[in-house]
């Protein structure tokens, strides 16, 4: 997808607010009650095939509001926008605001990129890095070869406010339909620095497919992870959920920020 595409669907983005729902629906933040799970539900069911496309065509991860409220009855519009209207700070949890982005942003497409999996090559889906981040993890990865033979791929880079939502519904019925709970484990829309440029998130994920997701520590045992924790703030690049950290968020070996590289 070329750059000037995707900066019309960022704008378009923007004009989200035309979808809000007047009323105001509140949470039951420490397990959804029966109506807003069924409904929740009911969203999941019309968004899987339009999240499939988009995956399939590699532009899930630059999906706009306008996509996302699409297929949705009004009903289920509001519930969605009592979910964007949540903080983290209010479930108890310290993670940053940083808000929704708006405006255009310089995207740079990763790979094609592959794993291996019981000898089987997998192709991983499609990514994005703002321009800055993109070229400081080509000269990590780069360093990394030359010193351990070994590369790490983008498992997950930019993912827009809209797209972020989603997950986080997807995510809600694995963790007992808790808000809260889910929040340990995956960002509300506008608190996740893979949607915030200048703090960019990268998830890595080894050449055969480990990426620590349900055993952190399978993550934390690889060359690569050594190897990041010795020399990666040298390309701009922090651990962001290290063990015990102080944002109710748990250990992800996997995820890391770039803040620019000091000059």
């Amino acid at each position: 997808m070329g750059q000037r595409r995707f900066r019309w669907l960022l704008l378009s983005g923007a004009a989200a607010g035309l979808f809000c729902a007047a009323s105001v629906h509140a949470l039951n933040t420490q397990r959804l009650d029966p109506a807003e799970a069924d409904t929740l539900q009911a969203i999941l069911r019309k968004l899987e095939p339009l999240i499939a496309v988009k995956k399939q065509d590699g532009t899930a991860n630059i999906l706009t509001w306008e996509e996302l409220y699409g297929p949705l009855s009004p009903d289920e519009r509001a519930l969605l926008d009592a979910f964007r209207r949540l903080k983290a700070a209010a479930l108890g949890a310290t993670s940053h605001y940083f808000g929704e982005v708006s405006g255009a942003v310089d995207l740079v497409p990763v790979g094609p990129q592959s794993i291996v999996q019981g000898g089987e090559v997998k192709p991983l889906d499609p990514q994005f890095l703002p321009r800055a981040a993109f070229e400081a993890y080509e000269r990590m990865m780069a360093a990394m070869e030359r010193d351990v033979g070994k590369r790490l791929r983008v498992e997950s880079g930019y993912r827009c406010p809209a797209y972020q939502l989603y997950l986080f519904l997807f995510y809600l019925p694995k963790h007992g339909s808790s808000i809260v709970e889910t929040n340990r484990f995956v960002a509300l829309p506008g608190h996740s620095e893979h949607g915030h440029p200048p703090r960019q998130a990268v998830d890595f994920i080894n050449a055969e497919g480990i990426n620590g997701e349900d055993h952190p520590e399978e993550f934390e045992a690889l060359p690569e992870y050594r190897w990041l924790q010795q020399h990666a703030k040298r390309f701009g690049f922090a651990l962001s959920y290290p063990r015990d950290n102080p944002h109710n968020t748990s250990f992800e070996p996997w995820h890391w920020h770039h803040e620019g590289e000091a000059r």
